[in-house]
Formats: C-alpha cells, structure tokens, sequence
C-alpha cells in the first residue's frame, strides 16, 4: 500500500468543507424528521373531534385541532399577508380577528388566500356582519416563529404584513386573544384555502440530506485521488527507486 502525499491546499479544502457538507446532511435529516412529526400530528388531531373555543386556553397540545366557534369578526383590523401566491398568481391571505362569545376569547383567522394582480388598488374583500359559527384549525408553523412585519405605517388599516405574530397583535390591541393562528375551513367567509402543512415535504429534505452526504464522499473521493496523483507525479519510476551512479 503506497503512501499519500496530500499537498496542502486540498487538506485546508477538505476539513473546511467535510465537516461542512456533514454537517448539512444532518440538518436536512432532522428537518425531515420534524415535518413528518408535524405531518403525523396534523393527521391525527384533524381526525378528532372538533373542540370549543373556551377549550383553547386549557388544552395542553392544541396544535392543528379543529375549534368551533362562535362570534363576529373585527373588519377595523385587518391584516393582508403579503407575497403569497397560488399557480404563478401573486395575492395576499386575509387574516381578521374574530371574538369567540362563548370564551370571550379573541383568535385571528385566516380565512384564506386572494389574488392582487394590481398592487396600484386594494384588494377586494367582504367582511361578515352578522354572527357566525365556523370551523377552523390551529396552524403550526415549522421552523422558528413568526415575527410582526408591517409594510404600511402603524396605525393604518388594513395593514399589510409579510409576516404574523397573533400575541403581538393582541398585545397592539389591547386584547385578551389565543395566541396561534387559525385557519378556517370550508364555510361561511371563506376564500381559498388549499394551504400546505408543510411547504417542503419530508421525502425532499432526505433528498437534499443525500446529496449532501453524495458531495461529501465526491470530496473525499476526489481529495484521495489527488493525494496519490501528486505522489506518483514525485516517484515515476517507483518508491524506493534511485538514478543509477554514472561510472
């Protein structure tokens, strides 16, 4: 077995970047990991029975549960989730808050998405006046949690945001409000609503944590061929070999 002589340059290469490439594998394996479980909780609390909104406050896992409630919305603060799109159509989701009367409790809905292919007019929506009862569920986000993110000036509504955080919006407010977003299902006052759970599926993530893992054996592959390329370059004629003494 015949030694390697890796030069410098391509060792400096491979601890940067091995380690690199591992270390994103793994990521990616974990991110699958989490939407699965996401996917599997979303799957089994659709399937239970619908809870009351004066449950929401008690109930230790509420995430994706179906809520009944019963109440009005709030149309003076509206928010316009911006930069959402549905086959290659720019739009903005509706979110409103709408007060539970039988828990007192206020909640943010999303009532779905709707299409602004004009940015120069506001888009078009109505707003229920009268008492409603609907159905809707309880999103999770995955990943890290939404921040507030307004694009008009404070104070104006309809506000248009990029981002939302429910308890933020309650605490501008002055509100006692649930402090995850719901989404409404088919029913009165809705409009689109064909959302993803998730927006990347756990099959892509294993997908890119592959690749990654693909890149890393390509590195080590290519940084041992090198090695030895550079070994034979120094001894042409073998190891071990000396030019022959002229006499």
């Amino acid at each position: 077995m015949k030694p390697l002589r890796p030069r410098l340059a391509p060792t400096l290469v491979l601890l940067v970047l091995l380690p690199l490439m591992i270390t994103l594998g793994f990521w990616q394996l974990d991110r699958g990991t989490q939407k699965q479980q996401l996917l599997d909780t979303w799957a089994a609390h659709r399937e239970a029975a619908p809870m009351l909104g004066t449950d929401l406050s008690t109930l230790p896992d509420p995430d994706f549960r179906r809520v009944t409630l019963r109440g009005t919305f709030d149309p003076d603060h509206t928010l316009l989730l911006d930069n959402r799109q549905r086959d290659g159509q720019v739009g903005i989701e509706l979110l409103q808050p709408f007060h539970d009367q039988p828990s007192g409790l206020w909640v943010l809905i999303n009532r779905g998405w709707l299409p602004w292919p004009d940015r120069r007019t506001p888009p078009t929506y109505t707003t229920p006046r009268q008492p409603l009862t609907l159905q809707a569920w309880i999103y999770v986000a995955p990943g890290s949690a939404f921040q507030l993110g307004d694009t008009t000036p404070t104070g104006q509504w309809p506000r248009l945001v990029t981002a939302v955080e429910p308890a933020t919006l309650w605490t501008q407010l002055g509100r006692t409000g649930f402090v995850q977003e719901l989404r409404l299902d088919p029913g009165p006052a809705a409009y689109r609503l064909d959302w993803p759970v998730v927006n990347m599926g756990p099959e892509k993530h294993l997908g890119y944590a592959v690749q990654w893992f693909a890149m890393s054996s390509v590195l080590v592959v290519l940084y041992l061929y090198l090695a030895w390329h550079d070994y034979k370059k120094e001894t042409p004629h073998g190891r071990g070999t000396e030019p022959a003494e002229r006499t």
